[in-house]
Formats: structure tokens, sequence, C-alpha cells
């Protein structure tokens, strides 16, 4: 793990172009140092019976099946459009 001085939080500011106060960047930085306290505490822990998860909970796909289905046809999905021309969307230039 890097230590305090390595990670500072000015530099990171500048970078991401903020404008830290003092009193700002002392207490980010207090903060920050706190953070990787509490890694390091974390990384005493034995975690090695423990399997690796991405969720605490299990999680299931709830999507339904894929099957084929009627849907519109393209007549009725060009009914409502302010504008069309041989079976497609007319749409204003939003590039130029």
């Amino acid at each position: 793990m890097a230590r305090d001085s390595d990670l500072d939080v000015a530099y990171v500011a500048r970078l991401a172009r903020l404008n830290l106060t003092k009193a700002e960047t002392e207490l980010f930085q207090k903060q920050l140092g706190d953070v990787l306290k509490y890694v390091e505490k974390l990384r005493e822990l034995n975690v090695s019976g423990v399997e690796a998860a991405a969720h605490g909970v299990p999680i299931f796909n709830v999507f339904r099946e894929d099957a084929p289905r009627d849907w519109f046809t393209a007549e009725e999905a060009l009914s409502n459009a302010p504008r069309q021309t041989d079976g497609l969307f007319i749409v204003p230039k939003v590039v130029e």
C-alpha cells in the first residue's frame, strides 16, 4: 500500500482541475489517510476460506425467455412519424 506521502491530494486536485482551498486539501488528505489505514486493517483479515463473490447475496437472472412474437409492422411504426420516406424515419441532421 502506498504511504500517505505518495498520495498528494493537492496534486490530484490540480490534475482534475479542482480549485481546493488549503483547508479542503488538508481535510481531504486526512480523510484519504484514514481510508488507507482502514484498508490496511482489512488486509490483516484471513479470507482464505471465503469464496469470491460479486454480490453479498445471490442474484439470479430474472429476464423472461427470449421468444419471437408479433410486433409492429413497418407501417404501424411509421404511422406517427412526422416525416417519412421509403419506409424510413426522416429526422433533422444533428452533426455537421
